[in-house]
């Protein structure tokens, strides 16, 4: 049985999950659901991500939706940066942190930012200049960790790698993304292992997408492994546009119910995290994929005389 006993749950549906959207979400909506999630106690929240407008079109609002944000709590508002430019539009907005993501495997990384690994890897360094001298700290991100959509299994220690190139930088964590839905079990504890032997300086983050179905036995491994920290979608909603068949991020609500229920703290009203996620279906203008908000919590009781009574 895991001997985690507090679990640091970080939303990113509004990044990960809204820019999946075909629709466009108005800015006073985005920071309303941030501010909501706040409310809930939600400890960590990928806010948005400084990228091209043109690349996607959904986070052009970036800088806004971070002034908009109630900043007079706890809560660490994190942003994807792709390059020294992101990263310096990100810093301008005075982010707490700074995200930087890598591909795995080089045939992604070239799809999702046309640059090989290496080259991405470079790119960090200067990142993590503008970063250091603004006081922000920067998290590593590897895409893909668990698989490729084109080149199939990723090795562990191509994981290894980069998280010691990370580590190198100064990075204070790094997160490992099933962008393909690809985890199983036997992978997750190999990546988990490998990174931490590689960089044992690394706090590490597990953000599973749920494409086939596993979402949660994966979490169920990363608690066993002692790995305490997890990233999710509110809703379940998100997916990358860059790999073939994807779909959603496990799910806030779900996660967090699972956590409750086996008596590990997260610090969040789950009931609050279900009403937000009932409201994100009508942003989006789409059913979602999460099911807590569907059946409700275990102990949600029902009247008898609301259910008919079986005959003959």
């Amino acid at each position: 049985m895991t001997q985690v006993r507090k679990v640091e749950v970080t939303e990113v549906g509004p990044r990960d999950g809204l820019q999946a959207e075909p629709r466009q979400v108005p800015t006073e909506q985005k920071i309303a659901l941030i501010n909501r999630l706040i409310d809930a106690g939600v400890p960590r929240i990928e806010a948005t991500s400084f990228v091209s407008p043109k690349a996607v079109p959904q986070m052009a609002d970036a800088a806004e939706v971070i002034k908009g944000i109630n900043r007079s709590t706890g809560t660490v508002i994190s942003a994807l940066v792709p390059n020294a430019r992101g990263a310096i539009r990100a810093a301008e907005a005075e982010v707490d942190e700074m995200v930087v993501f890598v591909s795995a495997s080089e045939s992604h990384n070239k799809k999702n930012v046309n640059r090989t690994v290496e080259e991405s890897l470079k790119g960090f360094e200067e990142v993590a200049i503008i970063a250091r001298d603004a006081g922000i700290r920067v998290h590593g991100a590897i895409a893909t960790a668990f698989g490729c959509p084109f080149e199939g299994d990723v090795p562990a220690s191509q994981l290894a790698m980069i998280a010691k190139r990370f580590q190198d930088m100064g990075f204070v964590g790094m997160g490992f993304g099933d962008t393909t839905g690809m985890a199983t079990p036997p992978l997750v504890r190999a990546g988990v292992r490998a990174v931490r032997e590689a960089a044992p300086g690394l706090s590490i983050a597990l953000h599973f997408h749920n494409t086939r179905g596993i979402g949660l036995a994966n979490v169920m491994v990363g608690l066993d492994e002692g790995v305490d920290k997890y990233e999710s979608s509110f809703g379940g909603i998100g997916g990358c546009p860059f790999a073939p068949k994807a779909t959603g991020n496990i799910c806030t609500e779900d996660l967090v119910y699972l956590l409750h229920e086996m008596g590990i703290e997260t610090g969040i009203d789950l009931k609050k995290l279900m009403a937000i996620a009932c409201d994100v279906e009508g942003v989006v203008g789409h059913p979602i994929p999460g099911q807590v908000i569907k059946a409700g919590l275990r102990l949600d009781l029902h009247d008898m005389d609301a259910v008919r009574t079986a005959e003959g």
